[in-house]
């Protein structure tokens, strides 16, 4: 039986932006509720070692960093629903509510709503790419990249989520190929160094790739390399792909009604207000710079704090 929810706080996404919109939010005495979306936790649940979350003097895991955000908002007093934001009606009623409904047709009436629904990683586009994938494509490296013990694996893409999948799978794999269709990194300058040391790693310079080749019954086995620069092909045998190309922002169900710009980034004000009064975006789905948690965070918490101050505004 769907249910109807009251708050003066909706948040839909359960990244580090999200739980830290829900975390003040709580303390504010909002009442909020978080709608966590397809991947409770965000991208951090599907990332290993995070070394650059301030606190932490050792490595820590990102799930478990995920897992103690999402119990902290808890235990601050937010309302943690495992469910997806469907369909938002970006006009209030008479009542000075949002009308927001979940997959399974309950109805939040929200007086505020902060966007924190993060990105998803983006994929080549090709063919075989769709026919392979989970059968030698992979988009995570901590997901699948047990199934690849002793076996030689490529990733694609030059930012850190590239030298990360390719420092974290030597520890299954035989061989990792890096390549990328430029000839320098957009990776943190401590990742590349490990990168660059590392016995395990090969690096194919001003590559992309063309094709993907395998079989029904073993899956990917072959992939076909175009330089950037001559157009020559090449053929690498392969067991694994694994795509680390960028990520694109979760604002398809905005669209219309959100202003973003060209790549579909939620614009925002210094105080993560969107064009529309009371709703507010944090985290990866307006930062295409950063993409940072420690930054998501804090673009969580300003948000929580000027829709505390919107709240109060209008009820002075």
């Amino acid at each position: 039986m769907p249910q109807i929810y009251k708050t003066k706080m909706l948040i839909i996404g359960s990244g580090p932006a999200g739980c830290t919109a829900a975390i003040y939010g709580a303390r504010a005495c909002l009442n909020p509720i978080m709608l966590c979306g397809s991947t409770k936790g965000g991208q951090l649940t599907i990332t290993t070692d995070v070394e650059n979350y301030p606190g932490f003097a050792k490595i820590i895991q990102g799930p478990w960093l995920m897992e103690q955000m999402l119990e902290q908002s808890r235990s601050c007093g937010a309302v943690i629903i495992d469910e997806s934001a469907d369909k938002i009606n970006f006009h209030k009623d008479e009542n000075d509510n949002f009308h927001v409904f979940d997959g399974s047709d309950n109805i939040y009436l929200a007086k505020t709503i902060i966007l924190s629904t993060g990105a998803t990683a983006k994929w080549l586009g090709l063919e075989n790419e769709k026919k392979f994938l989970g059968r030698g494509v992979s988009g995570c490296a901590t997901c699948d990249g047990f199934f690849f013990r002793g076996k030689n694996v490529l990733v694609v893409g030059g930012g850190n989520t590239a030298v990360e999948e390719a420092l974290y799978l030597t520890n299954h794999a035989t061989k990792v190929i890096l390549i990328h269709r430029k000839d320098s990194l957009k990776a943190e300058k401590t990742l590349q160094k490990r990168l660059m040391s590392h016995n395990k790693i090969e690096i194919l310079w001003n590559k992309e790739i063309e094709d993907i080749l395998g079989n029904e019954d073993i899956g990917v086995n072959k992939v076909i390399l175009k330089d950037t620069i001559n157009h020559n092909k090449i053929s690498i045998d392969i067991d694994g792909i694994f795509i680390a190309i960028g990520h694109r922002p979760n604002t398809d169900m905005f669209r219309g009604f959100i202003n973003m710009d060209s790549d579909g980034y939620i614009i925002v004000n210094n105080d993560m207000s969107t064009n529309i009064n009371g709703i507010y975006a944090c985290g990866d789905v307006c930062d295409k710079k950063y993409r940072q948690a420690v930054v998501a965070a804090g673009n969580g918490c300003i948000a929580a704090l000027e829709a505390e101050n919107y709240i109060n505004s209008y009820q002075q």
